[in-house]
């Protein structure tokens, strides 16, 4: 007796979940490569690491101190050069090596099609909450989208703190201007390290929701180093790091599970 395939609306069908459908990469590394260092003294931050970023996607990096976490992000994004192995960037006119530009180019790469969120905010102390979050595009010389940085800065909060400089603004204030300055010139990626390091729980939780919020909504694309398993867990994947190597993975990452996996991993 022959069975009928599942159809969608057969009983039992369940279909293929969100999180687990194949989409394009915004960014991918192949053999990458990162050594530091000579002889007997040299480090080998990361080991031909191959991976892919997919676009529209919240993608954690977690891994014990000196596992390469940080250093793949940077070569991924553009901030540090490999020793071998090379960085693609998908953009719509293909995919561009990032080794293979020279460093106007590269500039050029990163201030149009990157956003980035550091742990330390990097605000410029004499220049207001919206100048701040306009800084990139005033110094590319292209005029913001005045709709879209309206959005950005209301859906995190900071309608009413446009005008503050950094220091009339919290940490939790601040780091929502770093998160909205990355946005606000739509870039296909957004890398983050350690963006709530320097954050309490209550700042954190609204930092990391306003980022899952960004994927879920805006589609964008977002990148988070991290240590925190509570920070991971609003990810769609977690990778873990381990001795320069991509160890493991996980999809639809718990705290419960993320710090399970570390400990595994003997941090």
């Amino acid at each position: 007796m022959q069975h009928a395939t599942p159809t969608i609306d057969a009983p039992g069908y369940e279909p293929v979940p969100s999180w687990a459908e194949p989409v394009p990469l915004a960014a991918r590394a192949e053999a990458a490569t990162k050594r530091y260092g000579r002889g007997g003294t040299q480090v080998v931050a990361l080991d031909a690491v191959t991976v892919g970023l997919p676009a529209g996607r919240f993608t954690a990096i977690m891994g014990p101190s000196g596992s390469g976490k940080s250093t793949l992000m940077h070569c991924l994004a553009g901030l540090d050069t490999l020793t071998s192995g090379r960085v693609f960037l998908n953009t719509p006119e293909g995919d561009v090596e990032l080794g293979s530009l020279n460093d106007r180019q590269l500039t050029k790469v990163r201030r149009e099609r990157i956003g980035f969120v550091f742990q330390a905010f990097n605000l410029l102390p004499t220049m207001n909450a919206i100048e701040n979050i306009t800084l990139p595009m005033t110094l590319a010389g292209v005029k913001p989208d005045q709709q879209w940085v309206r959005h950005v800065v209301d859906i995190v909060g900071l309608a009413d703190r446009t005008k503050h400089r950094p220091s009339e603004l919290s940490g939790g204030q601040q780091q929502r201007v770093a998160v909205a300055r990355a946005l606000a010139s739509k870039p296909q990626l957004v890398f983050a390290d350690e963006p709530t390091g320097n954050l309490d729980s209550h700042n954190s939780t609204e930092i990391l929701s306003f980022m899952r919020h960004a994927v879920d909504a805006l589609r964008q694309t977002i990148v988070v180093v991290t240590h925190d398993a509570a920070a991971a867990s609003y990810a769609d994947t977690v990778l873990f790091l381990a001795d320069g190597r991509i160890v493991d993975s996980m999809a639809r990452p718990s705290p419960g599970r993320v710090l399970d996996r570390m400990k595994a991993l003997g941090n």
